[in-house]
């Protein structure tokens, strides 16, 4: 039997049909390996050799051009840099969301054990008292947000429920969405907790790289950055542990970096990812743009942005499925960015920098006094106002000088540990007399200490803030919410009453039933506050503040908890001095000021911001464009630093405000030469007519103005009354302005000031390549308006625009930042000009009238006598808060025979304009070399007079 079957088995195999079969077999075969290896699968997938290669269409970016000022001086440049990515390699299926997340994770783990941040390009953070908030500061771009997180195309398909979610509301959804958390079960069903396992920190860290993911994943086999610029260590890790990290490379690429940055950061803003609304914007211009791209995101590299983003190449790579590169092909090189020259001179920038830091610890030095309070009446003046030094010691804490986390840390030192006590002690006392006030007390506002105002104003602030108390439903004229403004009723009473009127939401609180009563309600609000003052940054930093009152916190724990953090240094003799008793704390904080050891920036108190714009009256040419206090924007490029940025957005001292270009204030007396044009121009006065100066201005019955000179300054004329700063003449000016017959027209007269403002550039921004508020002309009682009051408000670069126009008689610039572009090789693009906005056509003997009038406002300044050069001038001061000091406004022009350069300074807060004009001295000396540099630049805290007079 057995023959009978190999006979047959051999017959069958060699019969003609078995072989055609066979053959058949074999040709589909090699069409199935000639099919894989001709590109199949949207042209991705080859087998080569039995081995599987993934093609992939890469971009390579192009080098960012440089940026330099007008001699050369580099400001922004690349530096080679090393980039974590992962690329989405995972299998679909159940278990897809957990092996993407233990990989993220465990590359998080590598990433900052190494001392390396992820990337938190993402329009939410955690904020100081750690919860989500949002960082968007216009709704607009917050909407389009949440329309790519909802899935919308457009900001118009976005439901109001999802318009409306709250921060932590939208993590949540992308947790549940990228299976961020857990299952929770109770016995019958389970269901999914968003962040259950997870600290909020990494959720969200997790969130980031998992959203950026899906919004790469239309793009197959594109990389997403996790991390940039890590260094070597973490480089070495992630190599390491390669094997079991699916999809996750080390990528080369250029960090954007800054010298000297906080000089410069507001000028040359910063890089970063592109975001939705700027991709869609930048796309308009060019096609090539996608959403993996840097951009500029503020300043010179935002405005500059065509011209310094280059040219992308192109590379066909084949991977296996490791993700391993196997073979190259199609290499098209990238074009690097064309480089911009700035018409800034970077030494002078710098200068006017040190200056301003030095001049406002000159003045706070000099306004700061042993006390711990000062009481500011209806009849204190502005000029009067000193800076207890209690204010001093608890800026410490309040302004984050030390860190006041560190207090609770097991290596907190001796001061720390004790300061921390007594704060726990203050903490459970405030909250619990918090708690005693809503419940028990309710107190009327009025009546309550100045402490507890503060809590209980700060908890109804929290309320509206927190969306619990709806201020879109309070009704403005009723009669409750009228004596809660009038602080005659409790916070408690006034909360109550909103909850009847259905002002608070209710589906903000913690509710087990939708039923509530009021005193439910209520005492769910109190429980809500008692929870929410545990961790609120703010109310704990203001505890100290009332420790230090108390005399619970000492001057001398302040000077200790300084030296054991090193916020400061003392050498040995200083050291030694302290340790042994020899020297008070308010001695050893005033020489930490004069030394600079603790900026006017780092305190945040008034004086701590000014701005300086020098401009070439020639050609309006911008030469500085100066702010303080600045930042460090290598902590903003390539990817946020976000424990940098949620300082800075809280920071006191508002550092990421451009004062040069976006700070508005009345201009003061310095408005006063285009009060002058306009009063010889239309003929209300005359180079040679005089106006009787009383001391007050008596044509208006209804409160009538006075002059700063009460005694009067007698017969002037337009020179004397710009020397003199005579406000009755101005008044004058004014009134006559918008007198029609006998009859006097407030708007008439406005009407001609805001012609001849407007002819000064002064209704409209300068033209600066960077962002900047818009003027403001005054629309209410030219009289006042007159001398630079009424409602006129203009940035520290309009004014110099102004005095520019003022300094050549009548050239008013568009004012340009740019000198020239040049490609990566140096070949000259394009030249840049300041345009000719306007020209003043005004008779030589107005303009030489005028300029008089500046010449002796600065002759009158003794710190002005011997200078070396001619300077013209005007001061001006300008009142934003009766509790607060005076703006202090300088504009000036040199040399007064044949002008090169215009100035315009301003102090915010900085109580008189002789300290804006004495500052400006110095940059003047600086420009001109007319005193030895380093004694101007001394590094140490400039002694600034008073004035002789107040004629501002």
């Amino acid at each position: 039997m057995f023959e009978n079957i190999k006979d047959w088995f051999v017959k069958f195999i060699t019969s003609r049909a078995v072989i055609i079969c066979c053959m058949f077999v074999c040709l589909a075969c090699i069409m199935i390996y000639r099919l894989f290896t001709l590109q199949i699968v949207k042209g991705e997938y080859y087998l080569d050799s039995f081995k599987l290669k993934i093609k992939k269409e890469k971009t390579i970016p192009a080098t960012r051009g440089n940026i330099y000022d007008r001699n050369g001086n580099l400001l922004a440049y690349n530096e080679l840099a090393n980039s974590v990515t992962i690329e989405d390699v995972y299998k679909s299926g159940k278990g897809k969301n957990k092996a993407i997340n233990e990989t993220i994770n465990s590359v998080i783990d590598i990433i900052e054990s190494d001392g390396d941040t992820v990337d938190q390009d993402f329009g939410i953070i955690l904020n100081e008292n750690r919860e989500f908030e949002f960082i968007y500061t216009q709704d607009s771009s917050k909407d389009r947000f949440l329309a790519n997180v909802y899935g919308h195309a457009s900001i118009k398909d976005l439901k109001y429920e999802e318009k409306t979610k709250t921060a932590e509301e939208v993590i949540d959804f992308l947790c549940k969405d990228f299976g961020i958390g857990e299952e929770e079960s109770n016995g019958l069903t389970s269901t999914f907790v968003p962040r259950k396992g997870y600290t909020d920190d990494r959720a969200l860290k997790l969130v980031i790289v998992r959203y950026k993911m899906k919004a790469n994943s239309y793009q197959k086999y594109i990389d997403t950055t996790i991390a940039s610029n890590v260094s070597y260590q973490t480089m070495a890790d992630v190599m390491e542990n390669a094997n079991h990290l699916d999809g996750v490379a080390i990528e080369s690429s250029t960090a954007r970096k800054y010298a000297d940055s906080e000089y410069f950061s507001h000028l040359l803003g910063y890089t970063g990812k592109i975001s939705e609304v700027e991709l869609a914007k930048l796309q308009q211009e060019n096609p090539d743009y996608d959403q993996n791209d840097i951009v500029g995101k503020a300043g010179i590299e935002q405005s500059m942005e065509s011209v310094l983003q280059g040219t992308k190449g192109s590379e066909t790579v084949y991977v296996d499925n490791t993700g391993k590169v196997i073979e190259t092909s199609n290499y098209v090189d990238s074009i690097a960015g064309n480089d911009v020259y700035l018409s800034i001179d970077k030494d002078l920038t710098e200068a006017c920098y040190n200056i301003l830091e030095q001049s406002l610890a000159g003045i706070l030095v000099k306004k700061i006094r042993n006390v711990k309070t000062y009481t500011f009446t209806e009849t204190s003046s502005s000029s009067n106002i000193v800076i207890p030094i209690y204010d001093v010691y608890f800026s410490v804490f309040n302004n984050y000088i030390v860190d006041i986390n560190h207090f609770a840390k097991e290596d907190a030192k001796e001061t720390e540990k004790a300061i921390y006590q007594v704060f726990l002690s203050k903490k459970e006392e405030s909250i619990n007399g918090i708690v005693s006030e809503l419940n028990e007390k309710q107190t009327p506002y009025g009546d309550l200490s100045k402490e507890y105002q503060w809590y209980i104003w700060h908890i109804y602030e929290t309320l509206k803030s927190d969306g619990i108390l709806d201020e879109s439903k309070i009704d403005q004229e009723d009669a409750t919410f009228k004596a809660w403004k009038a602080e005659t009723i409790s916070l408690s009473e006034f909360m109550k009453y909103a909850i009847s009127k259905h002002w608070v939401n209710v589906s903000k609180l913690n509710l087990d039933n939708q039923y509530a009563s009021k005193k439910e309600i209520f005492a769910q609000i109190v429980d809500g506050i008692k929870d929410k003052l545990s961790t609120d940054f703010e109310f704990e930093s203001r505890l100290y503040k009332y420790l230090l009152l108390e005399d619970r916190i000492s001057g001398t724990q302040v000077c200790n908890v300084l030296l054991e953090q090193e916020v400061i240094s003392l050498d040995d003799d200083e050291r030694g001095l302290w340790q042994r008793g020899g020297e008070s704390a308010y001695s050893f904080m005033i020489k930490r000021i004069e030394k600079l050891d603790i900026t006017p920036a780092q305190l945040a108190l008034d004086p701590c911001s000014a701005s300086i714009v020098i401009t070439d009256v020639n050609s309006g040419d911008v030469l500085a464009l100066v702010t303080y206090p600045g930042y460090d924007n290598n902590k903003m490029a390539n990817s946020v630093d976000p424990v940098y940025y949620e300082k800075l957005r809280h920071d006191k001292s508002n550092p990421l405000m451009n004062f040069a270009t976006m700070q508005k204030t009345a201009p003061g007396s310095t408005f006063k030469m285009v009060s002058a044009t306009a009063g010889l121009m239309e003929g209300a006065i005359t180079t040679g007519s005089t106006i009787q100066c009383t001391g007050i201005f008596t044509k208006l019955e209804d409160r009538p103005p006075t002059c700063w000179n009460r005694s009067g300054h007698g017969s002037l004329n337009v020179t004397g009354a710009i020397k003199n700063s005579c406000n009755v003449f101005f008044y004058e000016v004014g009134y006559r302005l918008g007198t029609v017959g006998n009859s006097y027209d407030s708007d008439i007269g406005l009407q001609k000031l805001g012609k001849y403002a407007g002819l000064y550039g002064l209704n409209e921004t300068t033209g600066v390549e960077i962002s900047e508020s818009d003027p403001k002309i005054s629309d209410n009682d030219s009289v006042r308006s007159a001398i630079g009051q009424g409602t006129a408000n203009y940035t520290t670069v309009g004014l110099a625009r102004y005095v520019t126009a003022v300094a050549n008689s009548g050239t008013c610039y568009n004012l340009t930042l740019i000198d020239k572009t040049t490609d990566s090789n140096g070949n000259l693009l394009e030249e840049y000009s300041a345009s000719v906005r306007n020209n003043i056509e005004m008779p030589q003997a107005y303009w030489d009238a005028i300029h008089l009038g500046m010449r002796q406002v600065v002759q009158s300044k003794t710190y002005y006598d011997n200078l070396g050069v001619n300077v013209a001038g005007k001061t001006g001061t300008a009142q934003e808060s009766k509790s607060r000091p005076n703006h202090s406004l300088f504009v000036c022009y040199a040399p007064y025979e044949n002008p090169d350069i215009a100035i315009a300074t301003r102090i915010a807060y900085g109580y008189t304009s002789s300290y804006a004009a004495e500052i400006t001295k110095d940059v003047l000396e600086y420009y001109y070399d007319l005193r030895d540099r380093d004694e101007i630049l001394s590094g140490t805290a400039q002694t600034l007079q008073e004035g002789a007079t107040m004629a501002d």
